[in-house]
């Protein structure tokens, strides 16, 4: 199909749905535009939505393998081609309120010269960072760039991710050279969030690799290297991650090392409390025996004298400890 009739881009509870201009720019879709190579159309959709679904299911501009992709349950990124098109799963980071960054969210990309399909459930914040460089004229102007300039904002939240998770991991072994010790969770939770972009971030950098590598028609020679570049800046982070991981296994180790001695610290000097009071709890447990014959039991004079003799006692084996270094 060389045009494609706005008529049939009409979908009411779209979130965008624009076409490029071709100079950095976009106007909304009217049923009277047509739809070419050189001013392709992107639409955007929420794939729960009523009318964004029954779309979906009964256009004819995509394949029959693309609508059950664009709103199915996939996640791992990776990218297919599709006849023309070429279909393309990517996660990013989660900055919706309410959520955690590693719950990261999923965008699904069908792409061909002329159309453009995203769908998503949950907000994708990157595809907002495209939408705004064309509403500013200095967005994408065809398929090609439209990836590269998405592709870039993925990255670029990732990578500002991955330094965030750098900041707190030297935030935390500044506090355990103070003998801090961070919350409870917390490092669990840090350790999750490194493992789980990583899990996610390595397939993204080889689907990156592979569209810079795939000769796809509405991708130009600069598009490519543009996108191994992007790929190449993953890679980097990535490498920063498995650093993290690495550093958050010596936090662990130190942690318990920390933790371990202060118990030890705590056993010592319950011991050597204990031995302190020893000998006097002999003598004590033995004055208190109930017969007959105790020294000094009638001696007016003799508890007072018994007390300052534990005394003496106890301080003379806190001096012996002292001496021997135990204390």
């Amino acid at each position: 199909m060389d045009v494609i009739s706005g008529k049939q881009l009409q979908i009411s509870d779209a979130v965008y749905a624009y076409q490029l201009d071709g100079k950095g720019g976009a106007t909304p879709i009217d049923p009277a535009s047509e739809v070419t190579s050189e001013k392709p159309c992107w639409i955007h959709l929420d794939y729960t939505l009523p009318a964004s679904g029954e779309w979906l299911s009964t256009t004819p501009l995509l394949p029959d393998a693309v609508r059950d992709a664009l709103g199915g349950d996939s996640m791992r990124p990776r990218v297919s081609r599709m006849g023309d098109g070429t279909l393309i799963t990517l996660r990013t980071i989660n900055f919706n309120a309410n959520s955690r960054p590693d719950q990261l969210v999923t965008i699904r990309v069908y792409i061909t010269d002329k159309l453009i399909v995203t769908t998503r459930h949950r907000k994708v914040y990157s595809i907002d960072d495209v939408l705004n460089d064309l509403q500013q004229g200095s967005g994408p102007v065809n398929s090609g760039t439209w990836l590269i300039e998405l592709c870039d904002a993925l990255t670029a939240h990732a990578s500002e991710f991955i330094e965030d998770l750098h900041d707190k991991i030297i935030d935390m072994e500044d506090g355990l050279l103070d003998q801090q010790i961070p919350e409870r969770g917390q490092m669990a939770l840090l350790r999750k969030q490194l493992i789980v972009l990583r899990r996610y971030m390595a397939p993204q950098r080889d689907v990156f690799t592979r569209l810079a590598s795939e000769r796809l028609p509405w991708m130009s020679e600069d598009d490519r290297r543009r996108m191994q570049e992007i790929a190449d800046r993953l890679g980097r982070g990535l490498d920063d991650l498995d650093a993290s991981i690495a550093r958050t296994a010596v936090l662990t180790d130190e942690i318990a090392s920390q933790m371990a001695d202060a118990m030890n610290r705590r056993t010592y000097t319950m011991s050597l409390l204990a031995m302190v009071f020893l000998p006097t709890t002999f003598l004590t447990g033995l004055f208190g025996v109930n017969l007959g014959g105790i020294p000094g039991g009638e001696w007016h004079y003799g508890f007072a004298t018994f007390c300052l003799s534990l005394m003496a006692l106890v301080i003379g084996v806190a001096w012996w400890l002292r001496r021997r270094k135990w204390l």
